[in-house]
């Protein structure tokens, strides 16, 4: 479908260059897996339905664990009118709106494709915000709908999680299993485990570089389509401070679902986290909407009247 969102080229170079990355990574694992289970039918078996499970109740999911709720029309008036005027002006179908309860000013969108797609708010946003940074937020959320940004880094997290969860697994059975197996079996298990250490380590790296420039193309495309990056940047300077003054033990809770937030729920000092980050920092995303501001002042100053 047509849209017009601009076309990122260097944003779906990157996607295939990881998605190609993981694909080779993932071909790997489940080739250690089934030598050293030797069973290819419990290992495929297992892949293809977590990964069917995360691909199609993705939004649900997301939704239930951020206390999120679908709202209409009636009730929130306002958000509604933004999406409805922004997904007109891109040509995209309306994605579900949905508000939460949390304070803590986010937002996210979530969902499989721009025909199953949901963008949610938090209460804590819609307090905080005026009419104009709103705007740039749920610009920034349509452009992940859009580009396809969450059935990416849903599917891409899928080797990640598949591999955290053996490596939980086979600690928790040699933790609680020893003494009742063979010195062949252990050996099997430790072998597992160290593969799916070494693939789940490898995964969050890349994914992780491509949550970062997945959030930069999202600005871009969030301020060109409302022609107000100063709109945007001023939304990212103030949550930014909000988020800063948040307990970072209210934080915790949150931070399994940085990748799909507007900004990180961190606090202002990560250090050396900045390195493994799902979002730029502050000052990259604030840099490129000034550059943004000054391309768009200059094309649009003698077309602004009309």
């Amino acid at each position: 479908m047509q849209n017009r969102f601009r076309a990122d080229r260097r944003l779906t170079m990157r996607i295939g260059i990881t998605m190609f990355l993981l694909g080779l990574l993932y071909v790997a694992f489940v080739a250690v897996l089934i030598v050293l289970l030797k069973s290819w039918v419990l290992v495929v078996v297992i892949a293809a339905g977590l990964l069917g499970a995360q691909y199609w109740f993705s939004d649900r999911i997301a939704l239930y664990a951020m206390r999120g709720r679908v709202v209409e029309r009636e009730e929130y008036p306002q958000l509604h009118g933004v999406i409805d005027r922004l997904a007109a002006t891109a040509d995209i179908p309306k994605p579900v709106v949905a508000v939460s309860d949390l304070d803590m000013p986010n937002a996210f969108a979530t969902g499989r494709n721009s025909d199953h797609a949901v963008v949610c708010v938090t209460k804590g946003l819609l307090r905080r915000l005026e009419p104009d940074e709103l705007e740039g937020v749920l610009a920034h959320e349509l452009s992940h709908v859009t580009h396809k940004d969450v059935a990416v880094i849903t599917i891409a997290s899928f080797l990640g999680v598949i591999a955290g969860l053996i490596v939980r697994f086979v600690f928790y059975s040699q933790l609680f299993g020893q003494g009742r197996r063979d010195q062949n079996t252990a050996a099997v298990l430790a072998a597992v485990m160290a593969v799916s250490a070494a693939v789940y380590a490898l995964s969050f790296l890349l994914i992780r570089a491509l949550s970062r420039y997945r959030e930069l193309a999202a600005d871009r495309a969030g301020a060109h389509l409302t022609g107000r990056p100063s709109a945007l940047a001023s939304a990212l300077t103030k949550l930014d401070g909000e988020i800063a003054r948040i307990p970072t033990k209210d934080l915790r809770t949150a931070q399994a679902f940085n990748a799909f937030y507007f900004t990180p729920a961190l606090g202002r000092n990560p250090g050396l986290g900045r390195l493994f980050s799902t979002h730029p920092s502050l000052e990259q995303r604030l840099d490129q909407l000034g550059r943004i501001s000054m391309e768009l002042g200059e094309a649009a100053a003698p077309g602004k009247a009309g």
